[in-house]
């Protein structure tokens, strides 16, 4: 059996599935209200707006309850308004004490939320530390602004790490 019963509980719709299925709606709205998402708990996902639909990503993630939050790229194609609405959830997450882990390239995003950062370059790690000490990193800024061989592969930054 699992936490909703045997299968026959599930087919039959007996109250061991019924308690079940109710537990995971109470999980599925707090999630959603997590995210600010409550009003739109009954549209059709395809007719969500992208940004919509990245923060339902995250609404999904958290109603499994998890405890660390792995993120890539949750700002990729998101304009400027969405990408503020979800530093606002992931802001909100880490003062849950919510560990995310964010591999991200919107650098404006990345040095405003991350608590701690790892920069990588073609898959070697070029520096790590705050925002501050990677804003200033020689070799960080060679990788943006150098002699042009050098292109910024990713970012991993995580809150409260």
């Amino acid at each position: 059996t699992s936490a909703g019963g045997t299968i026959f509980d599930i087919l039959l719709r007996r109250s061991a599935y019924s308690q079940m299925e109710k537990a995971l709606h109470v999980r599925a709205a707090v999630a959603l209200e997590r995210v600010g998402l409550s009003d739109i708990a009954q549209k059709e996902t395809g007719s969500l707006s992208y940004g919509i639909q990245r923060k339902l990503e995250i609404a999904r993630a958290l109603a499994a309850e998890t405890k660390i939050l792995l993120l890539d790229e949750p700002a990729a194609g998101l304009n400027q308004t969405e990408t503020e609405s979800l530093l606002e959830v992931l802001s909100n997450l880490k003062s849950d004490g919510i560990a995310v882990v964010l591999i991200e390239h919107d650098m404006g995003l990345v040095m405003r939320w991350s608590d701690r950062i790892a920069v990588l370059n073609f898959g070697a790690k070029i520096a790590e530390g705050s925002a501050t000490k990677i804003r200033n990193d020689p070799s960080v800024i060679e990788a943006y602004l150098g002699n042009g061989a050098a292109v910024l592969n990713s970012v991993v930054c995580t809150g409260n790490a």
